[in-house]
């Protein structure tokens, strides 16, 4: 009774592959064909010119239930049943895979691509959502006398074998100055090798220990049951789920593809390129910051013969007839109704999206955060996942030997600390490892190793030191430039131009003439091969030319302010401004003298506009003339306010005169107040006069 109900229990759990391979190695810029695993971009632009895997091994387990210290376990008096701690709740999960890396080479094809091909074989199983309690009970101390409820609800389960051989290539997408950008893809032929999985619907199990009567007043266990039940599997898994045994399935076979893309940030770009334009320094990580991209595992496979079947289990049967069944298929075609059957459905790879950040504190020390995404959901009938995880891989890396502790958080199985390292062809981890040793509740366990050939870049030589490797170098012993294969260019005239550089290469020149001699025909002190005219003395400044004199007054255009009129030297080149006469001033002073204001203030009258606008024209014939503008009154009032007077009136007309074209600076204003009279003011006609305006000629 306890092993059925403990099998059914099993395939009624879910299941979904979740694993991860070779944790803490695969940051490693030296994990060679083995880095394609993380993503297919990784062996191009690596430090390996090949790289050979002879054999490696990744198994990982890890669960939510049970927690155990790796050190009592190795005590003789350790038992699982009683030591370990427990933790049981409505929905546990345990997990686990192996992996393996078989045989597998990768080689560069071109200095910006490279090839690899690998063989692998994987297997991954999962029991998810399984009522821990019931588990416990089953598995713990378990009395077919007493009555025991299941409740698993919606269940799914997935275990699958197989095998891949596939084709990896990357090439370098972008190499331009600090940025660098490579892209790889793998792709996979699949072979199963072998397939179980389940899936319940509402699932109940109900056993009562005495609930069935027998003859004699005896009585057996009964079972009552609910829920719908999908059961599939391959054609090399015969009548019981027990019977899993890998080998190749005829007709179980499929594709796969991985994808990823790699860009690094070279700050330091310029070190690392030599003086011929290539980028020889294949044995060095050019990086400072590098940002990696993948999805892995695209793909299915199709068991052609497997089957599939569905079943009602809603019912009760009793404890005597179930045991009587030989196998889990038997009890489920015997003691319930099938309710449909087909070929069993695709198996689904583990389809994840990985995203990975390496910052280079040198040369030697790393720091690593990858974090693991499932893209297949935990509720599609017969597909494996992977559980998110991030990890934090501190390392130390060389060319021969590495060595790395990742932290991981892990999805239902927590913090867990590991360590690993490389030693040439040698390779051997685990990311569990440290806690493992050091927990008292570890819940996961994984372990890792493998052996390999590498065949690393090693540093370009370079003998002349004149930054072309001897390979390229078409005088290896000799300092010469890239232009010139590394060979120095000749100087055959001898004048320290060199020939590629020398317009006159077989007669000494000087350095500054391009090589060639010195020439200055005219003799003005401008080179021929600067001078626009050569052979007519002239200024430096107007490019070995004479300056003109356009308008022949004798004055050289560059000096001459009106160089398009013949003007006088005095003058700048322009011609004499007229003279302000006596006439003219009387003149001014007679328009002037005419302009009223309003009583007492300073106003113009619009009356005197006309006169005004004829002072206007006669200062525009004289532009270079400078005028006052005076304001008087007479000595009616207080002498303060007479002056103050005086001031105002003359601003007034200076800034009409301003607002009506003329420059400011040909104006001042002043006034006298009552201070200048032309006339007595004891009369009525001398004090008109008095109060007056006058535009005066600045000498």
């Amino acid at each position: 009774m306890k092993k059925t109900i403990l099998t059914s229990l099993l395939v009624l759990g879910g299941l979904s592959a979740k694993a991860q391979s070779y944790v803490g190695y695969l940051t490693d810029n030296y994990s060679g064909v083995n880095g394609l695993i993380a993503n297919p971009a990784n062996i191009t632009d690596s430090r390996f010119k090949t790289d050979i895997n002879i054999a490696g091994a990744s198994t990982f387990f890890s669960n939510d239930y049970y927690g155990l210290k790796l050190g009592d376990v190795v005590t003789s008096d350790f038992d699982f049943d009683t030591d370990g701690k427990k933790y049981p709740k409505d929905s546990n999960n345990f997990f686990g895979n192996a992996d393996v890396l078989g045989p597998s080479f990768m080689f560069n094809l071109t200095p910006t691509s490279s090839l690899a091909i690998f063989t692998r074989g994987r297997v991954g199983y999962n029991v998810n959502k399984i009522n821990g309690n019931t588990f416990e009970s089953i598995s713990n101390d378990f009395d077919e006398n007493e009555d025991l409820l299941i409740d698993e609800d919606d269940v799914y389960l997935t275990a699958n074998a197989w095998a891949e051989v596939g084709v990896t290539y990357a090439r370098v997408l972008l190499n331009k100055d600090q940025h660098f950008l490579k892209g790889g893809i793998s792709l996979k032929y699949l072979q199963g090798l072998g397939n179980a999985y389940a899936s319940g619907k509402n699932v109940t199990i109900d056993y009562d220990a005495d609930g069935t009567p027998l003859s004699g007043g005896q009585t057996t266990g009964s079972i009552e049951s609910t829920g719908e039940v999908n059961y599939g599997h391959s054609d090399n898994i015969d009548d019981n789920f027990e019977d899993f045994e890998v080998e190749i399935v005829d007709g179980a076979t499929g594709f796969g593809a991985d994808l990823g893309v790699v860009y690094e940030w070279r700050p330091d770009y310029a070190s690392y390129a030599s003086n011929d334009g290539s980028n020889t320094f294949k044995h060095l990580n050019k990086y400072k910051l590098k940002f990696a991209l993948s999805i892995s595992d695209i793909g299915s496979i199709n068991y052609k013969n497997g089957t599939q079947n569905t079943y009602d289990i809603t019912g009760t049967v009793n404890e005597d007839d179930f045991e009587n069944e030989d196998n889990l298929e038997d009890l489920l075609n015997n003691l319930y109704t099938q309710t449909g059957s087909s070929s069993s459905e695709k198996f689904a790879l583990p389809t994840a999206l990985h995203f990975n950040v390496d910052y280079s504190l040198n040369k030697s020390f790393y720091l690593n955060l990858n974090t693991d995404f499932s893209l297949r959901s935990n509720t599609k009938v017969n597909s494996n996942r992977i559980p998110t995880m991030v990890s934090f891989t501190p390392r130390y890396e060389s060319k021969w030997f590495s060595f790395y502790m990742p932290v991981s958080l892990i999805q239902g199985s927590g913090a867990q600390w590991g360590a690993g390292f490389r030693a040439g062809p040698l390779y051997i981890g685990s990311g569990s490892v440290m806690s493992l040793l050091l927990s008292d509740n570890s819940k996961a366990a994984d372990v890792y190793a493998g052996l390999k050939i590498p065949v690393y870049h090693g540093k370009p030589k370079d003998r002349d030191g004149d930054g072309i490797v001897n390979r390229k170098d078409d005088c290896p012993d000799e300092f010469g430039p890239a232009e010139n294969n590394g060979c120095p260019w000749p100087d055959t005239d001898g004048d320290e131009v060199v020939d590629k550089d020398d317009k006159c290469p077989e007669e000494a020149g000087e350095v500054m003439n391009n090589g060639c001699p010195l020439v200055d025909s005219d003799g003005d002190d401008v080179l021929d091969e600067d001078d626009k005219c050569p052979n007519e003395p002239g200024a430096a400044e107007n490019e070995g030319c004479p300056w003109p004199d356009t308008d022949n007054d004798g004055v050289l255009d560059k000096n001459d302010e009106c160089p398009n009129e013949m003007g006088t030297v005095a003058n700048k080149g322009c011609p004499e401004a007229p003279e302000v006469t006596e006439e003219v001033q009387k003149q001014l002073n007679d328009y002037a003298k005419t302009i009223l204001f309003n009583s007492g203030k300073a106003s113009i009258k619009s009356e005197s506009t006309a006169v005004l606008v004829d002072i206007i024209s006669i200062l525009k014939e004289y532009p270079d003339a400078k005028f006052t503008v005076e304001g008087h009154t007479d000595s009616i009032g207080s002498k303060a306010t007479n002056q103050k007077l005086s001031e105002s009136r003359a601003m007034s007309v200076r800034d009409f005169l301003i607002k009506n074209g003329i420059d400011p600076s040909r104006l001042t204003a002043v006034g006298f107040g009552e201070d200048k009279p032309i006339a007595s003011n004891m009369y009525k006609d001398g004090r008109a006069q008095n109060r007056r305006v006058e535009i005066n000629l600045v000498k």
